[in-house]
């Protein structure tokens, strides 16, 4: 079976960051969307890296492009 999700822990391991940017990232609604089922949050992969395709630069001066929630 192939893995479709990854937790806020497997995601910050994956980036080098913490988990809890992550946390602060979800609270201001910023970074990849996620699914929460019960008290537990998960990333689907298809998402994670839609968000690191919109994180793509050609330049240091660039800024990443603001999307819509659906």
């Amino acid at each position: 079976m192939t893995k479709t999700h990854v937790t806020q822990t497997e995601l910050a391991r994956r980036w080098s960051i913490s988990p809890r940017t992550l946390e602060r990232w979800r609270w201001i609604g910023e970074g990849p969307r996620f699914l929460k089922i019960g008290g537990r949050v998960l990333y689907r992969l298809d998402e994670i890296e839609a968000f690191e395709s919109r994180q793509t630069r050609s330049s240091t001066a660039n800024r990443p492009q603001a999307h819509a929630t659906a």
